[in-house]
């Protein structure tokens, strides 16, 4: 059964890189989340595939899927769901709002003001919402892949630390290279030519059932993680709270650490990623591997390290370089 659950996920990784050309990396990170059962934020300048990716991702899941533009003037009950009152039958019913699908895609997501937000953070950290005083479960899979633009901060509301923490992941996307570009320039006219200018199909992608997901994530927890991988997980969070000898300049830099959370998450990603390479044990290369992702946007820069122009994914590196695996 293992072996066939990997060929399934290993599979659909396959095809997804063949729709979204020089992504490789991108697709996997978004699989490990999607089997650590987390939620994932691609960050970068417009035009770089990020919808398409969590777009094709999503429609891969045999689940119900909704995309949400995130604008300045959204509710938080254009997300939850509304109680609307049936003057017929004298009773309140429940419309319920775009969180109650399994995928969920939301896209420009600083663009939402804080109310917004608040009201995602409840539903991908408790996986339930809270409408009318009443609160009501989610469905399983839930799983939020967000994104965001960096450049441009007009009518944009930046994301607190607390709901960044909520994140298992953070993935920052790149441009490509003239090769991968020329590669995207024939595929796009290819689709266009095929599908007369509408969202690439996707009806030859792989579906993963939500039972097998499930079975998936299960045996992903059973992926084994010895202890001197845990100490050096542990060790390499803990460094950035200074609790490792010669890194006190490096800690310097730093306003707050990461939490426990970052711990866990690492941990877990990690053992996914084993999985999908087929594997029944986790190295430190996956930790190494996962690291920046998983845990720069935990980090909080003090103002001396951000007029120097350091960035949290920096200073990650910063910790892999001293932090030696044991």
């Amino acid at each position: 059964m293992t072996d066939a659950l990997r060929k399934t996920f290993n599979d659909l990784a396959g095809q997804l890189e063949q729709l979204v050309l020089g992504r490789s990396t991108l697709i996997e990170r978004l699989l490990t989340a999607l089997l650590a059962d987390g939620h994932v934020l691609l960050e970068g300048p417009p035009g770089l595939a990020k919808t398409r990716a969590a777009h094709l991702l999503a429609t891969s899941i045999d689940a119900s899927f909704q995309r949400i533009q995130f604008t300045p003037d959204l509710l938080p009950a254009d997300l939850t769901g509304t109680t609307f009152y049936d003057a017929h039958d004298h009773r309140f019913d429940f419309h319920p709002g775009p969180l109650f699908h399994n995928v969920i895609l939301a896209d420009e997501i600083n663009r939402a003001p804080a109310k917004v937000q608040a009201a995602l953070l409840e539903a991908m950290e408790e996986r339930q919402i809270t409408v009318g005083g009443e609160t009501r479960a989610l469905g399983a899979p839930f799983f939020v892949i967000a994104t965001q633009n960096p450049i441009e901060e007009e009518g944009t509301y930046e994301l607190p630390a607390a709901q960044l923490d909520r994140f298992l992941m953070r993935i920052v996307v790149d441009y490509p290279d003239n090769e991968t570009e020329r590669m995207i320039l024939d595929l796009v006219q290819q689709e266009s030519r095929r599908s007369a200018g509408h969202f690439p199909p996707d009806g030859d992608l792989s579906k993963i059932a939500a039972s097998d997901l499930a079975a998936a994530r299960l045996d992903v927890l059973g992926t084994h993680l010895s202890d001197p991988v845990k100490d050096y997980i542990v060790r390499l969070v803990g460094a950035s709270r200074g609790r490792e000898a010669g890194l006190h300049e490096l800690t310097g830099q730093i306003a707050h650490a990461v939490s426990p959370r970052g711990t866990l998450a690492l941990a877990r990603l990690s053992q996914a990623r084993a999985w999908l390479r087929d594997r029944d044990h986790v190295l430190p290369e996956d930790v190494q591997e996962l690291a920046t992702d998983t845990i720069a946007h935990r980090l909080g820069l003090t103002y001396r390290a951000q007029a120097e122009g350091i960035i949290d994914r920096d200073l990650v590196e910063a910790l892999l370089k001293n932090v030696v695996a044991v």
